[in-house]
């Protein structure tokens, strides 16, 4: 069965892929297709799905950083929105049940409050693809729609803690007085892991066992546990390795927690018709995650991609939807509902996220208009210098190119780079590194780049060179440029977009290599 599913998926997911669309929205159509066609979800295929929760709740903790988390633009707009959003959807419930529209007229005051609560939440699982297949969970509205996502995981503990009568017992106590005073033994395992098959299974075991299993038993929520032993390994210098060598199981489990969705929506008329009228209500909600953070300093392009990346309901909203009707607040009929708001948002989300920076520029003068005019450290005016060569994304590719180049022109290359931690490396090291993401369409109206004689687009997502090389035209730069590619069809892209040389990092690396050797071995030979 789960063998026709993942067929199913894979079918879907490959036609949408050819729309260029993200391929979750083909997993989710799967979903839906086999639900119409009579299939129900298995125990296997519901066990794939968690353990794909687990995981990328795990990598999400390997990425976080505690300190994101205490930040005003973080559990700011985090701790207002879900107040405010829950009062607002509770407000609208309540309208439509005034209004004795079917299946709202059955709502009481406190079952519509547990139903608005559900709805204020945003999906994390949904999120962390769209940024990480776009190259964003290091930007600044990436981590902050991130922060935002623990936040609300947070305020999830809390209310399924009081609403279920689940609280922790004796061993969470003894559970977190510990993993301070392991986490050294965890940081050896992790260095002694080295970088074969011990290392995913490493990762399984604390994701799972140390992680899920532990809180678990201790009375708390096994996935938050899961986040915590991420973040408590995040600082440990393979936590990137570590992540990258989860991200083909978590990718894969992640399939099935996609068609678990659409499999388990009962899709009857009213149901529809319900989700239909919740989909009408969800621009509010955008709305209202835009209006925040601007209001705590953010640009209107960080507001408004990070509101994009947050615009569609949750799958915590099916899992407290579950509680309810289990509890006999709701009726079996809302649980189908969520479910299919829930799958047509991401499916709506998808591709306004593609389109995020397009609409942005489409809508920059209207937006700048409610921009705050206080800007935050990370989004200040960006100074070049007088760099003649400026590197794009500064991770091994660009740092190698950056220290070739200063070698001859000490004082006229410059790395730019999306994460503060990769930029703040590169500072201490004496390295002029300038914090700031090249697809910001606001990016190159901050920099004069009237000097600059050539551009390197070294940054590790194809998508990511496209869109800069695009605002880089548009910015009227005249120069030469130089951008790395995976495939020759990447190659031949940009290429005809206008690129001067392009670098295929897999074929080009074996003739790196070589040239290397051969110059060891002719200086070995002069000496002798």
């Amino acid at each position: 069965m789960e063998l026709l599913f993942y067929a199913t998926a894979f079918i879907c997911g490959f036609v949408i892929l050819q729309f260029k669309l993200p391929p979750l929205i083909g997993f989710l159509c799967a979903g839906f297709i086999l639900n119409i066609a009579g299939y129900q979800s298995s125990e296997l295929l519901e066990q794939m799905a968690n353990l794909g929760v687990t995981l990328l709740l795990f990598s999400i903790g390997l990425k976080l950083k505690i300190g994101n988390l205490t930040k005003a633009q973080v559990w700011g707009p985090a701790t207002l929105h879900i107040v405010l959003c829950s009062l607002l959807f509770w407000g609208a419930l309540l309208g439509f049940s005034w209004l004795k529209l079917p299946l709202f007229s059955e709502l009481t005051i406190e079952s519509a409050a547990i139903l608005a609560f559900a709805l204020s939440f945003s999906s994390t699982v949904f999120a962390v693809k769209v940024l990480e297949e776009r190259g964003e969970m290091s930007s600044l509205h990436g981590k902050v729609a991130i922060g935002i996502l623990v936040m609300q995981d947070i305020f999830a503990v809390v209310f399924l803690a009081v609403s279920t009568g689940k609280v922790p017992n004796y061993w969470a106590i003894a559970l977190v007085l510990a993993l301070p005073l392991v986490r050294p033994v965890f940081y050896w395992m992790l260095g002694r892991s080295k970088h074969g098959e011990v290392l995913p299974l490493f990762g399984f075991f604390f994701a799972l066992v140390i992680g899920y299993h532990a809180f678990e038993f201790a009375g708390l929520k096994g996935d938050l546990g899961a986040l915590i032993i991420g973040m408590i390994l995040a600082p440990h210098k393979k936590a990137g390795e570590l992540s990258k060598a989860l991200l083909s199981f978590k990718d894969l489990f992640l399939v099935g927690f996609f068609l678990t969705i659409g499999l388990n929506a009962e899709l009857t008329l009213h149901a529809l018709m319900v989700a239909t009228i919740l989909i009408i209500v969800l621009p509010f909600k955008i709305l209202l995650y835009y209006i925040l953070t601007n209001a705590f300093h953010l640009r209107a392009r960080t507001s408004l991609l990070g509101a994009f990346s947050l615009s569609n309901y949750s799958e915590f909203g099916l899992i407290v939807c579950a509680l309810a009707v289990s509890s006999g607040w709701l009726t079996g009929e809302w649980l189908a509902v969520v479910a299919i708001a829930v799958s047509i948002t991401f499916i709506i989300a998808s591709p306004l996220n593609k389109k995020s920076n397009e609409l942005y520029v489409k809508f920059e003068n209207y937006l700048l208009k409610f921009e705050s005019n206080k800007r935050l450290a990370e989004e200040m005016p960006v100074n070049l210098n007088k760099t003649k060569i400026l590197i794009f994304g500064m991770g091994r590719v660009g740092t190698g190119a950056y220290e070739t180049i200063a070698q001859t022109y000490p004082n006229s290359v410059a790395g730019v780079d999306i994460n503060p931690e990769t930029v703040e490396k590169h500072i201490k090291r004496e390295r002029f590194a300038i914090l700031a993401d090249a697809t910001d369409p606001d990016f190159w109206n901050r920099i004069n780049h009237s000097e600059v004689e050539m551009v390197m687009l070294a940054m590790p997502k194809h998508a990511q060179n496209l869109f800069a090389l695009e605002r880089l035209k548009a910015s009227g730069f005249s120069g030469q440029v130089t951008a790395i590619a995976n495939y020759p069809d990447q190659q031949k892209e940009l290429e005809d977009m206008g690129v001067h040389t392009t670098f295929n990092f897999y074929l080009e690396a074996g003739s790196g290599f070589a040239e290397h050797v051969k110059e060891k071995v002719f200086a070995a030979t002069e000496k002798a």
